[in-house]
Formats: C-alpha cells, sequence, structure tokens
C-alpha cells in the first residue's frame, strides 16, 4: 500500500509517494511555474526527468497532471493522501482526517490564505475522486506556530477582536518543523537554543525558534506580512490601504489583487517575480528589488534576534533560500556584530543536502538546509492511520 502526499504551494505544485511505512520514498513530482508556462520535474528509482506540462497553465491543470502521473506509477492500493493545508486557525493544531465538515470549517479560512487555501481543498476534492478508497488526511501550516507567546500574536486592538480571531497565526510551519527536526541531526554539540530558520521561495518567511519551539514569525494575520515575496508587498503600513482606498477608490477586492499578485518583487521589479529572472536582468528595477528584499531579510534577522535575546544558528531553506549563493552572501554581511561570518567557498558549493556554510570563526552557524514538508506529511499520516 502506498502513501500520496500532494504539497499546493502559491506557484508551484509538489507531489510523492511513500511506502505505508513513511520511510521509502518511491516517487518525487514537482510542477513549476504555476499559473505561467509549467514545467515538470519527476523523479523515480533515482532518475530525474524534466518535461512541459501540456496543461492548462493553473492550479486545476497542475493538480491534473499530477494525479495523471500519480495513476499511471502507482499499481497498488493507496492507504492515504496527505495535503499540506496553509491555514488550521486555532482549532486545528495537529493532523486530522478531512471529513467534509471539516473542509468546509477550512474554506471558512479562505479569505486569509485566498493564493493557497482554495487550492489546498481543491486538491483535497480531485484526490477524493482520484482515489476513492483512501483516507485524506490535513497538515497545517499554522500548527507549529501555536506555541508563540500572547505579545506575539496579539495586534494592539480591543481586544475583541483577538477572541474573534484577529491575531497573528503564522505560516511556512510544516517547512519549520522539518528544519527544526533536521538541524538537530546535522549540528555537532546538541541542539542549537536560539535559532532562525529562513524559509525564502516565492512566498517568504522567517521564524525565531528557541528550544525547538516557534516564539515568532514574520507572518502574521495573512500570509501577505514580513518580507517581501515574489507577488505579495510584505510589510506594509496599513495608512497606505486607507490611503489608496480614499485616493485611488479601491475596494477589498481591488486590494487583494493589488497585495497578493501584482506587488512584492513583480511590483517593484515591473518585471517578475521570479528571483532567478531578476538576478539575470541588467535594469535597474530589478535590481533595486533584490536590494528591498536583502534589506528586509536583515532587518528581519536583526528582530528576531532581538525576540531571542541572541542568535546561535541561521538557516536557509526554500526555492530562493537553497539555491541564491550571491543572496545568502548579501543577507549575511554586516553581521559581525554577531560574531556572523559564512565561508564564501561552502556558501558557494552548498547544494543539494544540508551543508554549514559559516566561517570556521564564526560564532553563529549558518547553514543550507533542503526542507521536505512532504516527509513530514508522510509521517503525520503513518502515526494518524495507525
Amino acid at each position: 500500500m502506498s502513501l500520496v502526499v500532494l504539497n499546493a504551494g502559491s506557484s508551484s505544485l509538489k507531489f510523492a509517494v511513500f511506502t505505508a511505512n513513511g520511510q521509502n520514498r518511491q516517487l518525487t513530482g514537482h510542477i513549476d511555474g504555476v499559473g505561467e508556462a509549467m514545467q515538470l520535474t519527476l523523479k523515480r528509482n533515482g532518475v530525474e526527468e524534466t518535461q512541459a506540462v501540456p496543461a492548462a497553465a493553473d492550479h486545476g491543470g497542475a493538480m491534473a497532471a499530477a494525479l495523471d502521473i500519480l495513476a499511471e506509477e502507482i499499481d497498488d492500493q493507496v492507504r492515504g493522501v496527505g495535503h499540506r493545508i496553509v491555514h488550521g486557525g486555532t482549532r486545528f493544531t495537529d493532523p486530522v482526517i478531512l471529513t467534509p465538515e471539516v473542509e468546509a470549517e477550512l474554506d471558512a479560512l479562505s479569505p486569509l490564505a485566498p493564493l493557497h487555501q482554495p487550492h489546498n481543498l481543491a486538491g483535497v476534492q480531485a484526490a477524493r475522486r482520484a482515489f476513492p478508497g483512501a483516507v485524506q488526511i490535513g497538515c497545517f501550516d499554522t500548527a507549529f506556530h501555536r506555541s508563540h507567546p500572547w505579545v506575539n500574536d496579539t495586534f494592539a486592538l480591543p481586544l475583541e477582536y483577538f477572541d474573534k480571531g484577529v491575531r497573528r497565526y503564522g505560516f511556512h510551519g510544516l517547512s519549520y518543523q522539518w528544519l527544526t527536526r533536521r538541524l538537530d541531526d546535522v549540528s555537532v554539540g546538541g541542539r542549537p537554543q536560539k535559532v532562525i530558520l529562513a524559509h525564502l521561495g516565492a512566498g517568504a518567511s522567517m521564524c525565531a525558534v528557541k528550544d525547538g519551539r516557534s516564539i515568532g514569525s514574520t507572518m502574521g494575520f495573512s500570509a501577505l506580512d514580513g518580507l517581501p515575496m515574489a507577488t505579495r508587498c510584505g510589510q506594509i503600513d496599513p495608512g497606505v490601504l486607507l490611503h489608496l482606498m480614499e485616493t485611488e477608490g479601491l475596494d477589498a477586492a481591488a486590494l487583494t489583487e493589488l497585495l497578493y499578485k501584482e506587488s512584492g518583487l513583480k511590483g517593484l521589479s515591473g518585471l517578475s517575480g521570479d528571483m532567478r529572472v531578476l538576478e539575470a536582468s541588467k535594469t535597474q528595477e530589478a535590481a533595486q528589488a533584490l536590494d528591498y528584499f536583502v534589506f528586509r531579510c536583515r532587518r528581519e534577522i536583526g528582530a528576531l534576534t532581538g525576540v531571542l535575546e541572541g542568535l546561535d544558528a541561521l538557516v536557509f531553506a526554500g526555492g530562493v533560500g537553497e539555491n541564491a549563493q550571491s543572496l545568502r552572501k548579501r543577507i549575511c554581511s554586516g553581521f559581525e556584530y554577531l560574531g556572523l561570518a559564512i565561508d564564501d567557498d561552502a556558501n558557494q558549493a552548498a547544494h543539494g543536502d544540508a551543508a554549514r556554510i559559516s566561517a570556521a570563526d564564526s560564532s553563529v552557524d549558518v547553514w543550507m538546509i533542503p526542507t521536505d514538508e512532504e516527509a513530514v506529511i508522510a509521517d503525520a499520516m503513518v502515526e494518524l492511520l495507525a
């Protein structure tokens, strides 16, 4: 029997097939460029192949392509399908079996994660049709952050709004769960106590982890806050939104379109939200977008170091964090006052597996660790199905 994992992001779809014990990965797939020209990378038996996806360039087309591949590749019974669900609110703090009642509750959270939640739930429906005998299981990106102290989760609004759910939730929790576990494995001398995890991709955030528990995150009520992202604005003065409503006549729908889809690196550069495109570009606007991204990353590292009251380790992950060596170097520069320094050769060579990229005399360990949300979901499925 097999376990299937579906992980729908804002611009990508990952899928994997595990053996029933969750230990062996039989197939891995990644569809990149959702919403544009999609490309599929498939890895089976250690062999990787890449091809274009001849389907509509949207999440529905990506999901259909993934399920077609899974139907061809899986020749035994699918026991369960695990889904990354971005928003679980305050109620869903552990993996759950997805019933219609649970799905209705999760759908009500869609306005808080409009780039993710609808696609996550559409994936559940599609998987239920494709594998009618399988148990559908949801794992939540917000769950890892429920250990936050109250001061990190509240806004300075009347308390009645906090009670109504207007609070900081934090995201990328499945990635941070994996990185915390993996950092324990690779660190010499035991678990680092004070850690900043940087999940940098089309969606980007950082998380302050103390003794293995999340105590702060750059993302808040929605997946808009904190760092600038591919198409999302990151931190913004709410007064700007009031100004745009009053002077530009923007309503909630127009603001949603602007903040989620037309801002971030895409908005700043006027070119693309893809970091690879910006690094290859010669335009001043592309360079300024990269400068702003680096500046905000450095600012958040400083802030989270204050939350942690020190820093023992910094971890880069995500599509950008794992592959953009030049950005890692730029983000780490200027932190000599923390005793942080990277080794240029180690940074350039880091690829594919966990690698320590800090200099030998650095008092802060700096790592590149590939994230693996699918493994976290598979482990949760095994435990829940047992």
